[in-house]
């Protein structure tokens, strides 16, 4: 028998078969297994958007999904996103937990508790893909406005008392960026509770981050450039200069808000319009270009449109709907008014002890009356949009 022949006649080997028993992921068919979008929540508009299937309900929570209860806690025995770290509330704060079952189980309780937080979305839409795009455009027009300055030497044709005004004052702004992102935004993100307010607030706090260095990075490519610019000039300001320390001790204050609610309202809706834009566009970028500088105006006007455009825009939706919650509109409107007129109060004390500069570049902008006068005509807008009273502290 040759070789070949006594393979053939070997007995056939025994090899596990495959047995199909529908259990297999995909094998059953439901009456949504074809749809091709997410349908555990309701969409804002009449379609769903990528930012909604992206950002709603990502985090778990058990007034939503969440049956077993949070997966983790505190020290205190809290778990997760406790709706009390704010004052604020939305209808069925007042809810009681639902009662969970044995095991992992749970007796999941209908449309329980706080509806009103997770019914939020940024109408920026905002998520990790619009985060990089955004930012790494704006930080390439700003780097690309810098080169093509230094390549022209455009600042050679700066005042000499402009020169000293940026190094000490446009730099001392650097650190109201830094504090506020890193210590006031990227905090009140943790204690948000949903994704949704996750998402716009962190985004918010890499913002404010991404202004403070674009003002150093600009402090060390001015100190490159021109000659006897003192890159250091900025910290004795913020230190010691009395035009500043209103706005150094706002800020501090700021970053030691607890009320995460509290800490987001009080600086985008009350330092910011109030002190923030006034010292951007009231002030630098009115006088930069009245001083032969056209190109501060670039990197201050690039945080100012981060503000204005797309911060502003998601806190107002942010409180608009607590102001006009089912059920706590009185509540909030009341707590919103209080802390208005506490912030308010510092926030424009703050701004008039800056008043100083604008008799310090030799070509002066609009006067200082004028430019309080517009940043306040503002917020009382942006009050208007959420139902609130001007404060009698504004008259100040």
């Amino acid at each position: 028998m040759t070789t070949t022949e006594a393979s053939e006649a070997r007995a056939e080997r025994s090899v596990p078969k495959p047995v199909f028993t529908d259990a297999e992921a995909g094998a059953r068919e439901f009456p949504d297994s074809t749809l091709r979008h997410y349908n555990y929540y309701k969409p804002q508009k009449r379609k769903q958007s990528h930012y909604e299937d992206v950002t709603v309900d990502v985090q778990p929570d058990p007034r939503h999904y969440l049956s077993q209860g949070w997966l983790y806690g505190f020290a205190d025995g809290r778990g997760g996103y406790p709706l009390d770290w704010t004052a604020l509330k939305a209808w069925g704060s007042d809810e009681p937990s639902p009662q969970r079952g044995p095991g992992s189980g749970g007796l999941f309780v209908k449309e329980w508790p706080a509806t009103g937080w997770h019914e939020f979305r940024d109408p920026n839409e905002e998520w990790e893909l619009t985060f990089y795009r955004n930012n790494s455009n704006m930080v390439r027009q700003v780097t690309q406005n810098i080169d093509s300055a230094r390549q022209a030497k455009a600042f050679e044709q700066w005042n000499p008392n402009w020169v000293r005004f940026v190094e000490s004052h446009v730099g001392a702004w650097m650190h109201v960026d830094h504090g506020l992102g890193l210590y006031l935004y990227a905090n009140a993100n943790r204690r948000a509770p949903t994704n949704m307010h996750n998402n716009a607030i962190s985004v918010n706090s890499m913002h404010r981050i991404r202004a403070a260095q674009d003002l150093a990075l600009y402090n060390l490519t001015l100190t490159e450039e021109i000659d006897g610019f003192d890159g250091t000039a900025h910290l004795e300001t913020w230190n010691s200069d009395p035009a500043w320390q209103g706005v150094h001790e706002l800020a501090e204050r700021l970053t030691g808000i607890d009320d995460w609610a509290e800490a987001i309202f009080a600086a985008n809706i009350v330092f910011e319009p109030l002190v923030g834009e006034l010292f951007r566009s009231q002030l630098v970028q009115q006088a930069a270009p009245r001083n032969g500088d056209f190109v501060t105006p670039t990197v201050i006007g690039a945080a100012e449109f981060d503000f204005a455009e797309r911060d502003l825009r998601y806190t107002t939706a942010m409180f608009e709907l607590l102001t006009a919650d089912k059920e706590f509109a009185g509540h909030n409107k009341a707590i919103l008014q209080g802390w208005l007129a506490d912030w308010t109060q510092q926030a424009i004390a703050a701004a008039r002890a800056l008043q100083p500069l604008w008799s310090q570049p030799d070509a002066k902008p609009p006067r200082f009356e004028d430019g309080l006068d517009r940043v306040k005509s503002r917020f009382s807008g942006v009050l208007a949009s959420l139902g609130l009273e001007e404060p009698k502290e504004l008259a100040q």
